[in-house]
């Protein structure tokens, strides 16, 4: 048997090798600086935190809403690194009880960044723990039950609060009335993700020819974290049956492979146009309906697949159900009625409100 070489090592072995699970985490930008996008968010957001280190103390507590994917957990770890202070990381499902939220803030040193994602989702005991953390940075711990229980004050030591939340509206209003600087993430522009996706792939070694980068970034539905998923996989088709170069028409034939089609809608929304047009006449239709249709969870269409046909303009929320318009029949090759949902000139726009409580009926 002939000696392995250390690249042979990689072809053979079947476990993972270092960085291999490592290359989100890799893709972050670590400054200000290196962050694309958003500019008015880090605009504002470098004014907070200048302004805390000019002052020597701690940045008010902050609050990042918007979709999921367009980089409010690298915002966060951002904070920390231009704070020059450590980030301690959680999540709202898992802070169930206030005794999990104390043990996490009596640990916290000062000028620390607690991070904590999807916060909407904290439960109230915790949440209720936190208002006082927030103001006086001070925790109430409760020991004993019944007559007999006591309450014990804890000093917390100065720290700054991050939250993420992907739905800003279910946050109650005495929490969101105590962070100091609120920001909302905004889907980003073709221009930006292809600055991303050059980004990423200068970082993972993919070589993109021409406008392979452009064809991606309009696929990507304005997210740059599908933005890096896709060329992930087109890198993969490049090196599986190409000659690992991303040319527009390897990224193409991919992204055909991956069933991501020129506007960036996969198989599920997809299904779900042909389940409203072809399968309802266009609508109107509830939620429950379409997604037995297309053999998907109600929750799955209705916070994975709508928001982004309602957004390019193929679907429309009513007080009666769900409705196709007019861009939906033409893009499935289809001659829309007479009577259906012309999105583009605005009508029944007042009509399209996301009052669910009639999407059923």
């Amino acid at each position: 048997m002939s000696e392995l070489g250390p690249d042979d090592e990689r072809e053979i072995s079947a476990g993972p090798l270092p960085g291999d699970g490592d290359l989100d985490a890799g893709l972050r930008p670590r400054s200000l600086a290196d962050f694309i996008g958003q500019p008015r968010v880090c605009e504002q957001l470098e004014l907070v935190l200048h302004g805390a280190k000019g002052r020597g103390g701690t940045p008010d507590h902050i609050l990042l809403s918007g979709p999921p994917g367009l980089g409010k957990t690298s915002l966060a770890m951002i904070i920390a690194s231009e704070m020059g202070a450590a980030i301690r990381v959680t999540s709202g499902p898992a802070l169930e009880r206030a005794g999990d939220l104390a043990a996490m803030l009596s640990n916290l040193v000062d000028g620390d960044v607690l991070f904590i994602d999807e916060i909407h989702r904290i439960a109230r005991p915790a949440e209720e723990m936190l208002y006082l953390a927030m103001e006086d940075f001070r925790v109430d711990v409760v020991v004993g039950k019944g007559p007999g229980a006591t309450s014990i004050p804890l000093d917390v030591a100065p720290f700054t609060l991050v939250g993420a939340t992907t739905r800003s509206g279910s946050l109650t209003g005495p929490l969101r009335d105590r962070f100091g600087f609120t920001a909302h993430m905004e889907f980003y522009e073709t221009t930006e993700l292809v600055r991303v996706l050059r980004r990423s792939a200068g970082i993972l070694g993919i070589t993109l020819l021409g406008d392979a980068s452009s064809e991606i970034a309009s696929r990507s539905r304005g997210t740059p974290r599908i933005a890096n998923r896709l060329l992930r996989r087109v890198r993969d088709y490049a090196e599986v049956r190409g000659d690992g170069i991303v040319t527009v028409d390897i990224a193409r034939a991919a992204l055909e492979v991956y069933d991501v089609d020129e506007l960036g809608f996969d198989r599920l929304d997809r299904a779900v146009l042909n389940a409203l047009v072809r399968g309802f006449g266009g609508g109107p239709v509830g939620v429950s309906t379409l997604a037995v249709a297309v053999g998907e969870e109600p929750a799955t269409v209705e916070e994975v697949c709508e928001p982004f046909l309602v957004r390019a303009g193929m679907v429309a929320r009513t007080p009666r159900g769900r409705v196709a318009t007019a861009a939906a029949w033409h893009h499935l090759g289809l001659t829309p009625p007479a009577d259906a949902l012309n999105a583009s000139f605005g009508v029944r726009t007042r009509e399209i409100a996301t009052d669910s409580l009639f999407d059923d009926l």
